[in-house]
């Protein structure tokens, strides 16, 4: 496993661009997926540092995608319809009214921001959703969630398409898909990163949120975590609400393939950077 060390000085500990060096040509060419969520996506001047490092990933020889989510968001706009909204283990419940309203927010205002802010930073963003082309099939998770899905199959071929067309694209994909009768699911979105990584046989899976990592019984940073000590924060009730399907991402990823999960804080500046290109890392690391 990847040893990490604790450094408060962030990116800024990497001085120089011979200090990075390493790690970048340690990712050049590699597939990088990002799953950027959480309060950070509510700020003009977090999504404008995030889109910046993005392009800077891609100008280091990096093949980032983007998953989003937008959770925050769709909770504002049914609370502004008066629909009401549950949660059920750390996931929305979704009856068909919701996922309507989460298609609008997540495959419209959202994937369209981001997408813009990454085109003015320099990048060439595409905006995607699991229902282009087939990128995510889906079916019902559960039935008392709704039309929350789960992935049933990924098909990769139309970011294949892009990636051919111009390697410069940047894919900006909503979570929302659907299923094999053309209903529409609202995939969580950590959920949705973590298959798409597989299916790219990613080098990492970043799951940006709005802690700091994934902490102990006494609100630490865990740094280092293996899917053995995942099982074990989640049976003994250390890990709660969304961390868990954010836990059981990463351990499924793993399982497809993926070289490297981590779990870390969107709002801290230039976290992308640290966690890519400095060896202390900057959340938990699960490998």
């Amino acid at each position: 496993m990847l040893k990490r060390r604790q450094n408060e000085n962030g990116w800024a500990s990497a001085k120089t661009l011979s200090e990075a060096l390493p790690f970048i040509q340690r990712y050049a060419g590699k597939t990088v997926v990002i799953k950027f969520g959480g309060n950070a996506m509510g700020s003009e001047e977090l999504t404008r540092a995030f889109a910046n490092d993005v392009v800077l990933l891609k100008q280091f020889g990096m093949r980032p995608v983007i998953v989003h989510g937008g959770g925050p968001q769709i909770g504002s706009m049914l609370a502004r319809l008066n629909i009401k909204s549950e949660f059920k283990d750390g996931l929305r419940v979704s009856d068909l009214e919701t996922v309507e309203v989460a298609e609008m927010v997540l495959s419209g205002a959202i994937n369209k921001n981001l997408v813009s802010a990454i085109n003015r930073a320099g990048g060439r963003a595409v905006g995607l959703s699991g229902r282009d082309a087939g990128l995510i099939s889906a079916r019902k998770l559960r039935d008392d969630l709704g039309f929350a899905g789960v992935p049933t199959r990924v098909d990769i071929s139309v970011l294949d398409v892009l990636a051919a067309a111009d390697p410069g694209f940047i894919p900006v994909v909503s979570p929302i898909s659907a299923g094999e009768n053309g209903e529409i699911f609202n995939i969580n979105a950590d959920t949705a990163a973590g298959v798409l990584a597989g299916a790219l046989g990613a080098a990492r899976l970043l799951l940006l949120t709005d802690v700091a990592g994934v902490l102990d019984e006494e609100g630490h940073l865990l740094t280092s975590l293996t899917p053995k000590n995942v099982e074990t924060l989640i049976a003994d009730g250390v890990a709660k609400g969304g961390m868990i399907p954010k836990l059981a991402t990463a351990t499924e990823a793993l399982a497809a393939g993926v070289e490297a999960v981590v779990i870390l804080d969107g709002r801290r500046s230039h976290g992308l950077l640290v966690e890519l290109f400095t060896d202390q890392g900057a959340g938990t690391l699960i490998a």
